[in-house]
């Protein structure tokens, strides 16, 4: 059938997730940083979520569209009624302030925020600006004994694989590097050649940023051991 139903313009979102929040039949979620309409059977065309996107990115259109299906976003909620807001809680933003070392806590954890996953961070989260990035091909915190201490303390903690997730993070990146004052950005990688997917992203999007972003890279053997630092 033709009828009203929104479009979202993810040129102009910036993932800030107010939309999905205002769209209480849950029909927009926040993919890869930016907002989508996920079934039009979901989407009753009564536009809750366009006064609240601060970006002027969602916009009615009349096209081919499921009717509006009541019954099914009903199921939707109850099956979802685990999570709170527009997320689930394992996506949902969290700061925290690191542990002090403690004779008490053999091993202190100095993560300062949640999530950590490349794929799920909103470009606009606030602990980016004025912030020392760490981007960590995963596989990399379980090869290094130590890297609480030595990489993820005093910095906001990126991962990711690209052999795993398939995706080129250089779009995201690029975001992230452009919309905030990052202050640096250290690379901890795995000696693997997969692993220089991840560093490529990163040059082309500080590239793409337009700014000059200091930019190390660490490379590390699966046995732990630091093969190489280089800027």
């Amino acid at each position: 059938m033709i009828r009203k139903i929104i479009e979202i313009d993810e040129e102009k979102c910036n993932g800030c997730g107010l939309c999905a929040k205002a769209c209480h039949e849950g029909a927009i979620a926040i993919v890869d940083g930016k907002a989508r309409l996920m079934r039009d059977d979901f989407c009753d065309g009564l536009g809750d979520c366009l006064p609240v996107c601060p970006m002027d990115a969602i916009r009615f259109t009349r096209r081919e569209a499921a009717a509006y299906d009541e019954k099914a976003v009903q199921r939707h909620k109850q099956k979802k009624s685990a999570c709170s807001g527009f997320s689930c809680p394992g996506s949902a933003l969290q700061s925290f302030t690191p542990k002090e070392e403690n004779d008490d806590v053999p091993v202190p954890s100095c993560l300062r925020q949640f999530p950590v996953q490349i794929k799920l961070l909103p470009p606009n989260a606030p602990y980016f600006d004025g912030a020392d990035l760490l981007i960590a091909a995963d596989c990399t915190a379980y090869a290094y004994g130590s890297f609480h201490r030595d990489f993820i303390r005093g910095r906001i903690t990126l991962i990711g694989c690209p052999k795993l997730d398939d995706v080129d993070y250089a779009n995201k990146l690029t975001e992230i590097f452009r919309n905030n004052d990052i202050k640096s950005i250290t690379l901890t990688r795995m000696t693997v050649p997969c692993c220089g997917g991840m560093e490529s992203a990163i040059k082309r999007a500080i590239e793409a940023s337009g700014k000059e972003i200091p930019f190390e890279a660490a490379v590390i053997s699966p046995d732990g051991s630091i093969i190489e630092k280089r800027k």
